[in-house]
């Protein structure tokens, strides 16, 4: 997630909550939501993607460093292993609004419906970090497993689903965000180049540090923007309990526009969103090198992944874009 403020940093070196632990636990949240029975994530998947992402070698995944060309270059490998167009001529779409040579991978996928495929939604996460920091026991590279390495294992995995099964109604653009820590500069990117194609886009959704479980079990999520659009509210009636909800943090930090979601609000004016756990009491190491996959939770997780799929599937093919701002 974008560095708010200082003040934010402050308080996050305050929390004296214990170091997270791996789980083999599954969210306490009801397990009777109607997964889509063709395909659930697998643990050891997730497990494996996040691995990879958080290693030494990416070495932190700074924009415009040759750690973050790794990832993109394995990001790559996802879209083209499991048969997924680019939106543009490639993959890499060359950012217009930083110095150095970066690149959010965008990938598509065609709508099935003859005429609800001329809609789109938008499906991302950042996959930079902030690369080498100051070292804390020796450490310097801020690895980014939870910040934000676990949203785009969350989006490999939703772009698996819809590559094999093509359930998807609505087209889907698929993008992993190059510069989020600079200054959201990625997603602006795209969202003016989507924008100036005067693409119908109906929404956008975001996953940010969904590393760690909430000490919480009234929700498994928490939605940025909760009041401006009754996404919260459909989320809730397609998964048929309470998946997503509100926490004060949410308004106290500014969330909404802290992450890659508030530009393609600013450009389009629709319901563009992020889900996240990370509620600045579970999870100490924002922007930290100790930010590492040992800490990240991939049960939950997995869990994240298999609730969101098919509540996603359900907003990309209503029959009407039920998904709307509130007035």
């Amino acid at each position: 997630m974008k560095k708010i403020c200082f003040f934010i940093s402050l308080a996050l070196l305050a929390c004296n909550g214990t170091k997270s632990t791996v789980s083999g636990e599954s969210n306490s949240i009801s397990e009777s939501t109607t997964i889509s029975a063709k395909y659930v994530a697998k643990q050891e998947d997730v497990a494996k993607t996040l691995q990879f992402l958080t290693s030494d070698d990416l070495e932190g995944r700074n924009t415009g460093s040759a750690g973050i060309e790794k990832a993109s270059y394995f990001l790559e490998g996802i879209f083209k292993k499991n048969g997924v167009k680019p939106y543009f001529k490639t993959y890499r779409d060359t950012l217009s609004n930083y110095d150095l040579p970066a690149y959010n991978m965008v990938g598509y996928i065609e709508g099935n419906d003859p005429k609800l495929k001329n809609e789109f939604v938008v499906i991302g996460a950042h996959y930079d970090h902030i690369g080498r920091i100051q070292a804390v026991n020796g450490d310097d590279i801020g690895n980014g497993a939870n910040d934000n390495a676990s949203g785009t294992t969350a989006v490999t995995e939703v772009v698996k689903y819809f590559a094999k099964y093509k359930t998807n109604k609505r087209s889907i653009i698929f993008a992993f965000f190059s510069a989020e820590e600079k200054g959201l500069l990625g997603s602006k990117h795209l969202a003016k180049k989507l924008k100036e194609q005067d693409i119908d886009l109906y929404f956008m959704f975001n996953y940010e540090m969904i590393g760690v479980k909430m000490n919480r079990e009234d929700m498994l999520l928490y939605l940025t923007g909760f009041g401006k659009s009754n996404m919260a509210k459909k989320m809730n009636e397609y998964a048929e309990e309470n998946l997503i909800g509100y926490i004060p943090a949410e308004t106290q930090y500014q969330l909404f526009r802290a992450s890659d979601n508030y530009p393609f609000y600013t450009e389009f004016e629709i319901p563009a969103q992020t889900v996240s756990t990370f509620d600045f009491e579970n999870f100490q190491f924002y922007h930290q090198p100790d930010d590492e996959f040992e800490l990240m939770d991939t049960a939950h997780m997995t869990n994240v992944i298999n609730k969101t799929i098919p509540v996603l599937e359900k907003m990309m093919n209503a029959a009407t874009k039920e998904i709307q701002m509130n007035k």
